[in-house]
């Protein structure tokens, strides 16, 4: 056993009270996972940029949302890594210059797992409904996230971090009954209304949301599949939501299928 291995497990038992690693056993299962998974595991970084070389089409993913960054996330309640589009120079080792969009993805509503601020988080019987229309469960832990309104100030903030060109909306579909729908245009602090998200210690905790009343559809919204057939009262409530987050909007989802997406012309 070599001696990093021999320290790791004194810390083990004695810190953590929880058994010894076994180091040959874990390098006899890497290599069995090699000799499955060998031949793809490259250099992801050098087939990147060989890719872009030879003129292909690259799509990156961002995991998890801006508000979980380390560096620009509500901390201490983040991830451990860079959530934001410079995510793609930190863990890709790509140069944003070799990006041509950055798409944000973001629901009809605001929610949040875990403990973290969360000005228009609803508490009420309301804020259930919509996690189980929604379906609002960690898809790995299962627990269910905290609901709320739109909130626009966060969505700015994501904005002008990532450097947005154009917002996806997603789950219209499940305010489809209710009968009027907030919006979060910006907080009152200090006795003061401020439209931008802040990090100041202490704002979240304080802020209170300025909210903006807009009238629901109510009605099912799953089966439109072109944007001028939603009904008026929605394409109002995505004109607002461009409005206040000063980018436009260019897909829009009512359902959980593939085929339930609208291209917004």
């Amino acid at each position: 056993m070599s001696r990093n291995i021999a320290i790791k497990n004194t810390i083990l038992k004695h810190v953590y009270h929880a058994e010894s690693i076994d180091e040959k056993e874990i390098f006899n299962s890497l290599i069995a996972f090699k000799e499955k998974l060998g031949d793809c595991i490259v250099d992801t970084t050098a087939l990147i940029h060989q890719k872009i070389q030879d003129g292909k089409r690259i799509l990156l993913e961002g995991a998890q949302g801006t508000m979980l960054d380390i560096d620009f996330g509500t901390y201490p309640f983040v991830t451990s890594s860079n959530t934001t589009a410079g995510g793609i120079s930190t863990g890709l080792g790509l140069s944003l210059r070799k990006v041509d969009r950055i798409i944000g993805i973001v629901k009809a509503y605001t929610t949040r797992v875990g403990n973290g601020p969360f000005p228009t988080e609803l508490t009420d019987k309301l804020g259930e409904n919509i996690r189980e229309m929604g379906g609002e469960y960690g898809a790995t832990t299962g627990r269910p996230r905290r609901c709320g309104w739109f909130d626009s100030a966060v969505v700015r903030y994501a904005v002008k971090l990532n450097d947005i060109d154009m917002l996806v909306i997603t789950k219209l579909d499940v305010l489809d009954e209710l009968e009027e729908i907030q919006i979060c245009t910006g907080y009152r602090f200090n006795g003061q209304v401020i439209e931008d998200f802040s990090l100041y210690t202490g704002f979240l905790d304080d802020a209170e949301p300025v909210y903006e009343s807009m009238p629901g559809w109510q009605q099912n919204l799953s089966g439109i599949r072109k944007y001028s057939e939603l009904p008026d009262p929605a394409r109002q409530y995505l004109k607002r939501i461009e409005e206040l987050v000063h980018i436009p909007i260019g897909i829009v989802s009512v359902g959980s299928h593939r085929d339930e997406t609208i291209w917004v012309e």
